[in-house]
């Protein structure tokens, strides 16, 4: 048996955080975020595969949003990204109806009246 298969047999995969038995913030096969945290290149491999899944939802969720440039997609993207997708009428991208009417109309100026008259 390999260290590798070592600790993955004595830590067991756990993909969301969750508390050790010392109270350490852990992740993963042990990961102590505490005390080690991420490394930029952990970080970056995350940020793509989240964007990627962010730009997965929009697409699902607003097939028309695939016909605009990729200034405008990437806004949509980017608000999935940090609010969530959400559902219609609730936080998250979804939640913005006024403003996504607005951008499936290609009424720009509109678009961001709406975006700049939400809490966002």
């Amino acid at each position: 048996m390999t260290l590798l298969d070592q600790l993955r047999r004595d830590e067991g995969l756990r993909l969301t955080p969750y508390w050790d038995s010392v109270g350490a913030l852990t992740i993963g096969y042990g990961r102590n975020l505490d005390a080690k945290g991420i490394s930029r290149s952990e970080a970056e491999a995350m940020l793509e595969h989240d964007a990627a899944d962010a730009a997965a939802e929009v697409d699902g969720a607003l097939p028309w949003s695939g016909a605009l440039d990729d200034a405008r997609r990437a806004v949509l993207v980017n608000m999935a990204f940090n609010m969530g997708l959400g559902v219609h009428g609730q936080s998250g991208l979804l939640g913005f109806t006024r403003m996504l009417a607005a951008v499936e109309a290609g009424d720009y100026d509109r678009a961001a009246a709406e975006m700049m008259d939400s809490k966002w």
